[in-house]
């Protein structure tokens, strides 16, 4: 069967994160929504998102497909009801396709014409950004059972601390000596090739993944997901980093989401709650404007290829764009667009050259390339944010 996942409604609530990738390509629990679905139903996946993001995120049609909504997070029960499909049916949940297989192209689609099958139980659901950090927490421990089943853990090192050893899982390769791992409060998982440095302390729920490394004395609490190849140190609560990101040092970091290739200087910190205790609002590109989230925590927001200088402080509720770089003293603005340079004392245009001339240095320090269809994408996104920038 040919599987493709699609965008959806939420597409544009999910920016700065789908201004470089499709939804289904964002990182919440231990793997990606893409890694998930494609577990569970045993096929490599392919992807309707942005034209300008096709090249790098193709879609291949055949003459059967079922296309998912990428906002659903898969489990068994759901992935066995796509996985059962047949043509002219739906899955719907309320009013929103979940799933559907069809024989037309997805232009030609009439649900008026299909038999709507009621999603069965509870699934997670990403519809906003702060979703990703605030569920993580459920998707992290799901993710955990799915990786974990029917597998043995590598030895825990005799020099390690534990609480509830029974709910850590170490992978091959993974370095770890002297730190303390207290897995009573949710499952611990420790990627491969990874590195947790001495006096680190670890509560989970808590995923390191592969190549991703744990600097010395971090202090890092539940739910937290350190993506493959991030470095990570100083003090973490309830935050998602995508992947190839760094916060290497000192500083705290709460209820956020970094995206690919962000770095936050030394001694980079955020605010996660208001003095007032008042409910947090963010910036939302979908309303163009600021919005409530509904939460009383609620942190930083970073697209990829955006950077902290150090001592750099964020406000509750920052949210930054893609290719931003921000330094100085005091607070930046809780709205950063994307190619933004500068900070407190005033922002000018970050131009893309030296943007990419950036990323491409930073990417090859991991023995990854920066190619065209990467700078494409990004070229499309300054294109995009210009306005933004006038604001």
């Amino acid at each position: 069967m040919n599987y493709i996942l699609f965008d959806g409604p939420v597409r544009n609530a999910l920016l700065p994160f789908t201004f470089t990738r499709p939804v289904a390509d964002i990182r919440i629990g231990i793997l990606t929504i893409r890694e998930k679905w494609e577990r569970y139903l045993g096929y490599t996946t392919t992807t309707v998102t942005e034209e300008y993001l096709g090249e790098k995120y193709p879609m291949v049609e055949m003459e059967q497909n079922v296309l998912i909504n990428s906002a659903y997070l898969p489990n068994a029960i759901l992935a066995e009801m796509v996985r059962e499909l047949q043509p002219n049916q739906a899955i719907f949940s309320e009013d929103e396709v979940v799933a559907f297989y069809t024989n037309d192209t997805q232009e030609d689609v009439d649900f008026d014409e299909y038999e709507v099958l009621e999603l069965d139980g509870e699934v997670i659901k990403i519809e906003h950004v702060w979703d990703i950090f605030k569920k993580n927490d459920a998707a992290l421990r799901e993710d955990f059972e799915l990786l974990t089943a029917d597998r043995e853990s590598q030895d825990i090192p005799a020099s390690v601390n534990t609480i509830a050893p029974h709910n850590i899982f170490i992978e091959e390769g993974a370095k770890l000596e002297y730190v303390t791992l207290n897995a009573s409060t949710g499952p611990i998982y420790i990627g491969k090739n990874t590195e947790i440095m001495e006096g680190s302390i670890i509560r989970g729920p808590f995923a390191l993944c592969e190549g991703a490394v744990v600097k010395m004395g971090a202090k890092i609490y539940g739910a937290t997901t350190v993506g493959p190849e991030c470095r990570i140190g100083g003090e973490v609560s309830n935050s998602v980093l995508f992947g190839y990101s760094n916060k290497g040092h000192d500083g705290f970091l709460g209820n956020s989401v970094l995206g690919e290739w962000c770095n936050l200087g030394a001694d980079t910190n955020n605010s996660n709650l208001k003095n007032n205790y008042d409910i947090v609002k963010l910036w939302s590109y979908e309303k163009n404007s600021f919005i409530k989230t509904g939460l009383q925590f609620c942190g930083l927001f970073m697209g990829d290829h955006s950077k902290s200088g150090i001592n750099t402080m964020f406000n509750t509720g920052t949210v930054v764009g893609v290719c931003a770089n921000i330094f100085g003293g005091g607070y930046p603005r809780n709205f950063i667009p994307s190619y933004s340079w500068g900070g407190p004392q005033g922002m000018t245009t970050y131009e893309p050259e030296k943007a990419f001339e950036t990323a491409r240095e930073v990417m090859a320090r991991r023995n990854v390339t920066f190619t065209e269809q990467d700078e494409a994408i990004l070229r499309e996104v300054y294109a995009q944010t210009d306005m933004l920038r006038k604001l």
